[in-house]
């Protein structure tokens, strides 16, 4: 999604700033790309570069919840003996970058939902502070083509529609472009 998205993004005319993670992909060479390993990296990065951009597109999926002991040595097996693991949250960046969003910024968040999908992307772009969001499930990992639906911060729906990453990303920055976001 992230390459389609900076792909979309030259198309338009603008020049795609990314904070990714780990990736086999290529992004675009045009593209000023900042590289991270993990979520707390993420956030720091993304905070840091805000200020400068127009506005974010939250399409990374870094990770919810982290162990909360981290061991640098193999833990062994041991007769009998079970294992237990205990995580927290890890940051959620674009909610940070919502709560210092300045008014001629905008955000978008992208829900990967399966159960009330719509009641909970509409919920979590208010928790965030977004201007749209991106719904869609998760057939759309690791694939090309999927089902889409962008809602606005009022929860108009502007778009639905089944078709590529490549499509949603021209689709997406054209309504970002046109910026007629209602409050």
């Amino acid at each position: 999604m992230g390459v389609a998205l900076a792909d979309a993004v030259l198309r338009h005319g603008g020049m795609p700033l990314i904070v990714s993670g780990p990736t086999a992909l290529a992004y675009p060479p045009q593209a000023d790309v900042h590289w991270v390993e993990t979520t707390e990296q993420m956030l720091e990065k993304c905070v840091q570069l805000f200020p400068i951009c127009a506005g974010v597109i939250g399409a990374a999926a870094p990770c919810d919840f982290k162990p909360l002991l981290f061991s640098q040595n193999k833990i062994t097996k041991s007769a009998g003996q079970n294992v237990t693991f205990q995580f927290f949250p890890t940051p959620d960046i674009l909610a940070a970058l919502g709560s210092i969003k300045r008014l001629d910024q905008w955000s978008v968040a992208f829900a990967l939902e399966t159960d009330e999908g719509k009641r909970r992307a509409l919920g979590k772009m208010q928790q965030k502070n977004c201007d749209f969001i991106v719904l869609n499930n998760p057939d759309s990992i690791g694939r090309d083509e999927a089902s889409f639906q962008i809602f606005d911060a009022v929860g108009n729906m502007r778009t639905a529609f089944h078709g590529s990453k490549h499509r949603l990303a021209d689709e997406l920055i054209g309504i970002v472009s046109a910026r007629n976001v209602p409050h």
